[in-house]
Parts: C-alpha cells; structure tokens; sequence
C-alpha cells in the first residue's frame, strides 16, 4: 500500500497566545520554579526538554519530566531534593550520569547535556558531555527535540532547533537529522515512530518512513523486551489498527510479530476466495477498542483467528476453511507471549481461553439452542464470560450493516439466556457440589479414575440440568452412579 494512503492527519493551530506565554504554562507545578531557582544557584544553563515539551504544546498531560543541565545534572537534582524537602529522595544512575526523583506521581529525570555515539552492533551509546545543541541533535523526533529555558533570565524560552512546533502544527513525525543515521543508530526509534504516530494521531514525513523500510534489518540488535512495550503501546491506543498497518507496510511487522504478518493476503481457487484475515483482525481490535482498555483483551482480539494460515484449507464442495484454528490458536499462545517476553502467567491463560473458546458462542444465535449450551459456555468460560462475548461481538466485521446488527442483536439475547440461568444455576466457576473427598469417603475409594469419572458424570448432568446444581440432588445421583459401577456404601 502506498504510503499517502495510510497519511490521514491534517494540520491544526496551536494557540498562539497560549504558545507565547510558555512561562505562564510552566506555572502548573512548582517544581520549575523549583529548578530555576537551583539552576541560577548552581550558575547551570538549564532546560525542561523532550515529551513534556511536546505535550504542554499539545495540551496534554504528562507526568514524566526531563530536565537537562548544560553541567551537572546530578548536582542540580541534589540541590532540587534539598529545596522540596525532607521527604523527596533522589535516587543517582552514576553510570549514566542521570539521576531521578518521584514527587507527587511525577518522576523527574536530570541529566547534563550529552552527545552520543553508536557501536554498529549495539543500540546503547558512547555518551560524552555536550551542548544543548548536541543534545537536541541526539533526540528521535523534531517533535521531542524542543527545550524551554528556566533560568530567571529566559524563563519560558522556547529553543525548536529543528522546527518542532512546525512539525506539531502539520501533526508531522520527522528525524531532526537524516533518517538513516537515526533509525541505524537506534533501531527501537522506529518502534517510537509507529507508536507516536498511532498515540498522537500524526502522519510520518515520507522521508522518515522511507529511514523505516531501509533500517528494518537492524531490529535485530533490539531486545524483545523493549519491542514488546512499544507494541504494547500501540495495542492500548485509541485506533490500534493504524499502527498495525505502518508496521505491516514499513516490512517491521515481519521482523517482530511475523505470524500476525502471515494473516495477510487472499488466495483464490476456483473462483472462491476467503477474506483476508489480517485486516480483519485489525478492524476486529479496533472494534474490541471501542469498548475496553483492557490490554490483554485487546491481544485476545489481536490472536483470537492467528492459526488460520496454518489451518487453512480448500475443499472443492466446501471452499476454504480454517478448522481448528481456535483450538491450534490457543496452542500457539503460549509461544508467542514467550518470544515476545510478555508474561507467562494467569495473563496468558487469559488470552489462551478466549482465543479457545472465540467460537462457542456464535451457534448460541439459533432460536433452538439448548439451556445445556448455554451452560457448557458458562461452566468453560466461568469469570471470563462477559470478555467472551465483548469479543465475539467485535469480530463481526460484515460490510453488511444490517447483518452485524443483527448478530448482535442475537449475541444480546444470549447474554439475556446466560444472565437468567447463572441467576438460576451460579455455574460461574462451576465446581460439582460433591467432592472427589466425598467420594471417596462414601464409597472407601482411593484417588483414581473411578473417582473422577464419577465426578465428572455428576458436572455433565448438571450441565445438561437433569439435576440441580445443588448439593442433596448431587448427592443422591452419586449414590445412584456407585450402585450401577457395584460400589459399597461405606458403612
């Protein structure tokens, strides 16, 4: 896809009374005045930069702030622990020469202006002290590169080197120096530049993009770790699929999440075609993100059809089909969050069970479906139920507007059926009111299949409702299970 059909920002106007009066800005917190007032002490040329910057410009808030000192940016931050008080801690990098300070949710980082070099093999730089200008030269973007002044003299002096607020008014991501050597240096900063464009809602200058494509082989000499949470980022915005598509178009989806990449493309046979599964599965997460926040369901929308590559299949009668694909899905998970260092904890059991159960519900529709369906879906997706169909709901993406309304208005009434019989059944967390304790108390077994077996014959009568889920019910067909299998009642 071209690139100017993935370019879909305008310019707007930054208030310009509001742009004049930076000082009057910064007035928001104390901690300006704070460092001014340490940085004139200290006789320190000293500057707040970087994202806080760029968001005061766009009125947006941000609680993590960047200070850097044409010196000594440890000492300042010392001086700053000393005048906010007692209980302020500052906590040094002396590797890094930076050092930190949490203050009212906000962390504050202090650093002396730095140029930087870079290993071809390494992301992590050679720094040495430098100038503001050296320093605003090393940044990712014209839009992160902007400085405002604090000391007394040029309080709330705007120093844009690079043209940021320009690039802020056209919602522009540009390098303030070639791209080449940008990306090259730093791969990660590809990663930022999807994430930035897809957080703020701003196109990336052509020339930027084409820094991407060429630099896409150097994201090897990045960690997982930092991939992932710059993915993650990405995920947790408001329409994630644009992130997704510069990705996919840049060749960095390939080299970081190639199976989400492999969903793309229609093959045809015959005349028949199947739709093609990777933008469906953007449209299925930008849907899902219109009704949560909740970042592992939105990886559940991400993984919920992942395996149809693998499983898909033509049959002449029958066309393409994907059989399977939920179940080998769900195998795939653990995997993928394992490569992509994400946790491999009851968060993955989360995305695995949805992306298992994402086609339970939709035979659920018909008007003849049984209670005892109704009841396996509760009983299987217990807690995660509500998630369940928040997900089926946003994976049907028919262009047809009558038709998803009618599914979802389907997908209401089961929901209304699984209200009334979890009212009736608490099968939520379902657990058989006869234990295997019990079990083997009555009937003097030992743990084993027998045990089991009698157990389970007990949950699928439930299920099924030929008995309540209620313990003397459940009781007395236990009784009635040991008499046929010739078992003693313990005496």
């Amino acid at each position: 896809m071209p690139l100017l059909r993935l370019m879909r920002s305008h310019s707007f106007a930054i208030d310009q009374e509001y742009f004049m009066n930076l000082s009057e800005q910064l007035s928001t917190h104390q901690i300006f005045e704070v460092v001014g007032t340490c940085a004139d002490q200290l006789d320190l040329e000293t500057y707040v930069v970087g994202g806080f910057v760029r968001d005061l410009l766009l009125k947006r808030p941000n609680k993590d702030i960047d200070f850097v000192a044409v010196g000594d940016g440890v000492a300042l931050a010392n001086r700053v622990t000393q005048l906010l008080g007692e209980n302020v801690n500052v906590t040094i990098y002396k590797n890094f020469g930076t050092a930190a300070i949490r203050f009212d949710d906000y962390e504050f980082e202090f650093v002396g202006a730095r140029k930087e070099s870079y290993r071809h093999d390494s992301r992590k730089p050679i720094v040495a002290a430098g100038t503001l200008k050296e320093d605003q030269e090393r940044r990712d973007f014209t839009i992160n590169a902007m400085a405002i002044c604090l000391n007394s003299n040029r309080y709330g002096e705007l120093i844009d080197p690079f043209d940021g607020t320009r690039d802020l008014r056209r919602k522009m991501l540009q390098t303030p120096l070639d791209a080449d050597t940008t990306f090259s240096d730093d791969p990660l900063r590809m990663m930022r530049a999807i994430r930035f464009a897809t957080q703020l809602q701003f196109d990336i200058a052509p020339d930027t993009y084409d820094g991407i494509i060429r630099n896409v082989e150097r994201m090897t000499i990045v960690s997982a770790e930092r991939i992932t949470d710059e993915l993650n980022k990405i995920i947790v915005s408001n329409e994630p699929s644009y992130g997704f598509k510069l990705l996919y178009h840049s060749g960095l989806l390939a080299k970081v999440f190639p199976e989400l990449a492999e969903l793309q493309g229609v093959e045809v046979r015959n005349g028949q075609s199947h739709k093609d599964n990777f933008y469906h599965t953007l449209q299925v997460l930008d849907n899902i993100s219109l009704e949560t926040n909740d970042l592992w369901l939105r990886w559940a929308a991400i993984l919920h059809d992942i395996a149809k590559p693998a499983t898909k299949r033509f049959h002449p009668k029958a066309g393409w089909t994907f059989h399977g694909h939920e179940d080998k899905g769900a195998r795939m998970v653990p995997k993928i969050f394992r490569r992509l260092r994400l946790p491999q904890n009851e968060k993955m059991r989360y995305v695995q069970k949805l992306v298992r159960l994402h086609l339970r519900p939709i035979p659920l529709v018909r008007d003849n479906i049984t209670d005892a369906a109704v009841r396996r879906l509760l009983f299987e997706a217990g807690d995660d139920v509500d998630d369940l169909m928040t997900l089926c709901k946003a994976d049907i993406t028919s262009k047809n507007h009558e038709r998803v309304k009618r599914y979802i208005r389907n997908f209401e009434k089961v929901q209304e059926k699984m209200i009334k019989l979890e009212e009736k059944d608490h099968l939520r967390n379902f657990q058989p009111p006869v234990t295997g304790e019990k079990i083997m108390e009555v009937f003097k077994l030992k743990p084993g299949r027998v045990v089991g077996d009698i157990k389970e014959e007990i949950r699928e009568a439930i299920l099924d409702g030929t008995v309540p889920n209620e313990y003397e019910a459940a009781y007395k067909l236990m009784l009635e299970i040991g008499k046929k299998k010739g078992l003693e009642i313990a005496s």
